[in-house]
């Protein structure tokens, strides 16, 4: 009885710290981004329309075209705005990505904007970051922002 309990401690310990301590990949980051992030915590002007039973980019129809160690270049569904993502950084703490949108349509608005993903109940939480990165610099205005340029 006691090898019986001992074992059940042992298998439930790595679920255990896994959860309390996030690991993110040393490799192929672009995939695991572009495969966990929960889109519906990017700002809106990279989302598609809402849809409740949605999360991430594979949900709302977005297929990788070019996935590649830090970059992921996704097409997307009819309608949707075209998204890039550059991984700047990658740390304990999160991943810091670059993220790029253009709108379809005639008016081809231009998005970009660092944000720090971290990852939460298995999926990537993502919120717009004050780090910089010279190589993304900020394009456009969130329609969530409520911040002035003062």
């Amino acid at each position: 009885m006691k090898l019986l309990y001992g074992a059940v401690v042992l298998a439930c310990t790595p679920l255990l710290l896994v959860g309390n301590d996030a690991v993110y990949p040393t490799e192929k980051i672009a995939a695991f981004v572009f495969e966990k992030v929960d889109v519906t915590t990017l700002p809106s002007a990279i989302l598609p329309k809402p849809v409740k039973s949605k999360k991430t980019f594979g949900d709302y129809g977005y297929v990788a075209r070019e996935l590649e160690e830090k970059k992921a270049l996704l097409d997307p569904p009819q309608g949707a705005p075209q998204v890039s993502i550059d991984v700047l950084e990658a740390q304990k703490s999160g991943i810091y990505v670059c993220v790029k949108s253009r709108s379809a349509g005639e008016s081809h608005d231009r998005f970009q904007r660092v944000l720090l993903l971290k990852l939460k109940d298995g999926l990537l939480k993502g919120r717009e970051t004050w780090k910089e990165f010279g190589g993304c610099p900020m394009i456009g205005l969130d329609q969530d922002s409520s911040s002035s340029g003062y």
